[in-house]
């Protein structure tokens, strides 16, 4: 008994050092993983800080020059630098709405479809079909549209817009013609059907995170389909339903080469959605390459300013509704 209590007395002495080691390699790996953490998160802050420094200085010589007249002109004349970010404003505002008014309601109701009222057997196919769609190349899309969408619309839909409001206040001005074919409303359905999968997948996701059993008692009650899914389901997913939507207007306000080819880049501001127009990304997409140094460049790089700043209103704007909505389900 005592050779074993001396056995064991030495291979517990000799294990100490070894478990020891063992935890300060665990403690040292721990210590590199939470710098290395830190560091990817102050990497990113300070590449946003570089690109907003970046922004302010090469904005600045516009911005002091035309100073807040910049935003509230339209006018924008390359040759006499005379420049007004109004029209590319009023442009991505408004066919960001028009695609968001599109894509939607037509996202919720697919992402309904499939989790609710789809057969299991076409649910992938389908779920397949609509992700694929966020893969194609936005160039794709405006060649789609510039040389099918655009005269389709031309013959077809826009001149029946103008013959059924014509005689509408309000919106006889809305749908004023000529039919172009390109223009704003053109743009607004090409960016509704490049957002529609991130609507929709994200719509999806939340959708299957609802527990069965709440669906399970309120079919048992009686409640019908249309009555779950506006009880039940959106109710319980509206915090990540948020989300989604938020995050295709992102991508919304920020395309560029799809909507450059369809909405006929004009610096020009036009009640009707039918006429051509242009967008901050458009703008500075078309005309970056071709313009001189100074003051052109400088009005650029400020529209740049502006759509950095539109989308961080829209970002925050959306956080603190999400903030909201979580304060009053008491989450």
């Amino acid at each position: 008994m005592t050779d074993m209590t001396v056995e064991a007395d030495v291979s517990s002495s000799e294990a100490a050092p070894d478990r020891a080691s063992a935890l300060r390699f665990l403690k040292m790996s721990d210590r590199a993983f939470h710098w290395m953490t830190f560091l990817a998160a102050v990497f990113v802050l300070a590449l946003l800080g570089a690109i907003i420094v970046s922004l302010i200085v090469g904005a600045s010589p516009a911005l002091s020059t035309f100073g807040f007249g910049f935003v509230v002109n339209e006018r924008w004349s390359p040759s006499r630098e005379i420049f007004g970010a109004l029209a590319p404003i009023y442009g991505t505002i408004v066919t960001s709405i028009i695609a968001m008014l599109i894509a939607v309601p037509v996202g919720l109701g697919i992402a309904i479809f499939l989790t609710e009222l789809c057969p299991m057997a076409l649910r992938r196919p389908f779920g397949v079909a609509i992700e694929l769609l966020a893969g194609v190349p936005s160039i794709i899309y405006g060649i789609w549209g510039f040389f099918v969408l655009a005269p389709l619309l031309k013959e077809t839909l826009q001149p029946a817009l103008i013959d059924i409001f014509e005689h509408v206040p309000l919106l006889n001005a809305l749908f004023a013609g000529p039919a172009y074919g390109i223009g704003m409303l053109t743009a607004g359905l090409i960016l509704a059907i490049m957002i529609l999968p991130f609507i929709t997948a994200v719509s999806r996701d939340v959708f299957q995170t609802v527990p069965p059993v709440l669906k399970e008692a309120a079919f048992g009650v009686g409640c019908t389909t249309w009555e779950v899914v506006g009880n039940i389901v959106i109710p319980f997913t509206r915090v990540g339903l948020v989300g989604g939507v938020m995050l295709a207007l992102g991508r919304a306000l920020g395309e560029t080469m799809a909507v450059t080819f369809v909405i006929g880049n004009s610096h020009n501001i036009s009640a009707s959605i039918l006429a051509p127009a242009t967008t901050i990304s458009a703008s500075i997409a078309n005309e970056f390459q071709e313009a001189s140094a100074g003051l052109y460049t400088s009005s650029l790089v400020a529209l740049g300013l502006l759509l950095f700043v539109i989308t961080f209103l829209v970002l925050s704007a959306a956080r603190l509704m999400l903030m909201r909505i979580e304060r009053k389900t008491g989450g």
